[in-house]
């Protein structure tokens, strides 16, 4: 182990048997350090090289095989494996070595290589321990799985997260953790992919014993020794060796999976049922139909997609983390100051303050602050929250009745309406009050900022910082650059969206940015359609059965008519195109009040959060897809041939991200490309003949991907 490791393990006060004193390892291995202590009893601390984090790559399964082969010949009293990473046990399998199987055979071999490995663990002839610390995902809790006991320290998490890469455990998981506690919780946690904090694991079952780190020596003498109690199957478990009565909970789990993954677009959901109800009485043949389910996932696009989502993200992560940046590393935000405490504002201080920043809230009514601190505390509730842990957010989210809290933020976001006079008298009051390096951060989504910077004596500090409604759903913002912006800002203004668990999407200062530009044309066909007299409801089951997340009717309503109408009208005339005149109808709604969810009326009828929708609409003209996902399509392409965005994965990340488009599909860029850019050309050359100019494809089609 480096001295820098142990030196940061040590100072945790971790728990580390023989190497606590003279951290002396035997062996010569990369990922893994070995040595017994005075009882002779193994300490195997798992310690991936040139990683933050411990991943199952190949290579350190391998030395893991080598490891247990060493054991197995000269067998100590009992094993304990825990991680020499500070931060956590192990995040799961190397997923970018994902990227290089290219069959189902090469899939099944490897994988089946490394059940090779974990069985050697689990038939160790000695008591064998796993101690986790932080988090234990993926094949990070199949390989945990593999040992006799699980001890934990408070604070840890686990989780079998592979649901969200459209597979399922490979490592054995499905069957340990079926074996190990009630089947149904264990497909649940599978099937959600969700993660388990260390109370819940504990009384669950996966966690034999949670122990505070000065106590996990006793605790894991007490293992070793046979005097903790391991959990037992009960009746219930049992009950689930019979095959009739799995098919019965087979059929309700495949019911509440396809309406959250249609099985048609996600096939790992129904693939984990199958292989329960079919292997779930036989544990020998389980392990090997497991191997065979999970390649077959791997090879389909599904999987091969959402394994390219994974690294969207991570390539926004590291644009919040600034990396690959010639300048330092920005200083933190520590404190936020929001101005407007409406839906938006609102919900944006709620969202930090959860976050662990210090916020003061200002706005002209006293109810309005009132009403967003009530709201912060319903989502704490809906977080699962802890009495103290929402005491602690509250006292965080400071009501800020006089507007003091200018001088010292560090970070000042105003989320006034949408009118370019409200939001210039904001500025002039506040600039002269800001401390010396604070942010200007505005959440408009409409007005340019190079009108916004207008009467600035400081424009280099002031950025977009555009977040979606509702803000503690969507995981995008967009941080806006426009001609004056310093890269300092913008780096800060990127790693304060990381500070607080979103996804920064760098874009320029162009009408409607990104998100909005795209999705509004989709948006404005569908009520084209609607005025064509088309059901509501027909056209939103087009969207639904091409992947998204809800239909653009209800998505229309859940954003707000009166937001859809603005951003149309402000697109409308700053762009240079054929956007459909709103229909007239659509105006005396918003006129009347009629604003959609907000107000239980707009283009559906709302009643408990929910629209009311007619069963059983009539089917929708053949062309109505490309009708609604062309239009999206063709303005992506011109906001990247403008350069409103960077890069394609950029654009796919952001549009996924901050809309939910289909994620199977790779994002619409990727799509397109799948699609072929000479097809999506010539169709909305179809379109364009049918229906009009507003179909016109943009002159980016002109050139496949594949030829730069």
């Amino acid at each position: 182990m480096t001295g820098k490791l142990y030196s940061a393990l040590k100072a945790r006060s971790v728990e580390l048997g023989p190497f606590k004193d003279a951290p002396a390892a035997t062996g010569h291995w990369k990922n893994w350090q070995l040595a017994r202590d005075a009882q002779g009893v193994a300490w195997l601390l798992m310690d991936k090289k040139d990683s933050s984090v411990n991943v199952l790559s190949e290579d350190l399964l391998q030395e893991l095989d080598e490891v247990l082969d060493s054991l197995h010949n000269d067998t100590p009293t009992a094993l304990v494996l825990r991680s020499a990473k500070p931060g956590s046990f192990c995040v799961g399998a190397d997923i970018k070595e994902f990227r290089h199987l290219n069959s189902e055979e090469e899939v099944a071999s490897k994988l089946g290589a490394a059940h090779a490995v974990a069985q050697k663990l689990v038939d160790l002839p000695c008591p064998t321990v796993a101690v986790i610390h932080g988090q234990a995902l993926g094949g990070g809790l199949e390989l945990a799985l593999c040992c006799d006991y699980r001890m934990a320290v408070p604070g840890s998490t686990v989780g079998l997260p592979e649901i969200m890469l459209g597979l399922h455990p490979g490592l054995g998981g499905t069957l340990r953790l079926c074996q190990l506690i009630d089947p149904l919780a264990a497909m649940t946690m599978m099937l959600t992919g969700k993660n388990t904090r260390d109370k819940k694991a504990k009384s669950l079952g996966i966690i034999d014993q949670l122990v505070e780190e000065r106590h996990l020596d006793n605790a894991i003498e007490a293992a070793i020794e046979g005097k903790i109690k391991q959990r037992k199957s009960g009746l219930r478990s049992s009950v689930f060796n019979i095959r009739w009565v799995r098919s019965l909970a087979a059929k309700k789990m495949r019911s509440q999976a396809a309406e959250k993954a249609p099985p048609q677009h996600y096939p790992a959901p129904e693939a984990l049922i199958t292989l329960w109800e079919e292997q779930g009485g036989s544990a020998r043949t389980w392990l090997q139909e497991e191997i065979t389910s999970f390649a077959h996932l791997m090879a389909t696009d599904t999987s091969r997609n959402l394994v390219r989502i994974f690294f969207l993200r991570e390539k926004m992560k590291a644009l919040a983390a600034n990396k690959g940046s010639d300048g330092p590393t920005p200083e933190p935000i520590r404190h936020v100051h929001v101005i407007g405490a409406g839906a938006m504002g609102g919900d944006i201080a709620g969202w930090c303050a959860v976050q662990g920043l210090r916020v003061t809230l200002f706005d002209m009514q006293a109810e309005t602050i009132a009403k967003a601190v009530g709201k912060t505390a319903d989502l704490c509730k809906k977080k699962h929250l802890s009495k103290a842990d929402t005491r602690d957010v509250l006292d965080r989210l400071i009501p800020d009745f006089h507007n003091i809290g200018v001088a010292q933020a560090d970070l000042v976001l105003e989320a006034v309406p949408e009118k370019i006079d409200i939001k210039h008298k904001v500025f002039a009051d506040i600039e002269p009050r800001m401390k010396p390096g604070a942010i200007l951060a505005t959440n408009t989504s409409s007005i340019p900022l190079e009108q916004l910077q207008e009467g600035l004596k400081d424009p280099s500090r002031m950025v977009g910082v555009h977040f979606f409604n509702p803000v503690a759903l969507m995981q995008l913002v967009e941080v806006v650059e426009h001609s004056k912006a310093s890269k300092e800002t913008l780096a800060r203004a990127r790693a304060f969206v990381g500070q607080i668990s979103r996804l920064p999407a760098p874009v320029t200062s162009a009408p409607g940015f990104l998100v909005n530009r795209a999705l509004t044309p989709y948006l404005m066909e569908a009520l084209v359609m609607l005025d064509e007299g088309m059901a509501a409801e027909s056209i939103d089951q087009v969207a639904l059965d091409f992947g998204m997340p809800m239909g653009p009717i209800e998505l229309a309503d859940q954003v707000g008519l009166d937001i859809c109408l603005g951003v149309a009208d402000m697109l409308r005339e700053r762009l240079d195109n054929d956007m459909p005149q709103t229909p007239g109808w659509l105006s005396k709604k918003v006129d009347n009040g009629e604003l959609g969810r907000k107000t239980d009326a707009g283009l559906y009828r709302w009643k408990d959060g929910k629209p009311d929708k007619k069963q059983d609409p009539p089917k929708a003209p053949e062309d109505t897809l490309d009708r609604l996902i062309l239009p999206m399509l063709n303005a992506c392409m011109a906001c990247l041939r403008e350069g409103v965005i960077q890069d394609a994965d950029l654009l796919d990340g952001a549009m996924i991200f901050g809309t939910g488009f289909a994620p199977f599909r790779g994002g619409p860029m990727h799509y397109a490309r799948n699609r072929g850019y000479s097809d999506v050309k010539a169709s909305l050359q179809s379109l364009e003949q049918l229906h009009g100019e507003r179909f016109a494809p943009d002159s980016g089609w002109e050139k496949e991907p594949d030829d730069d």
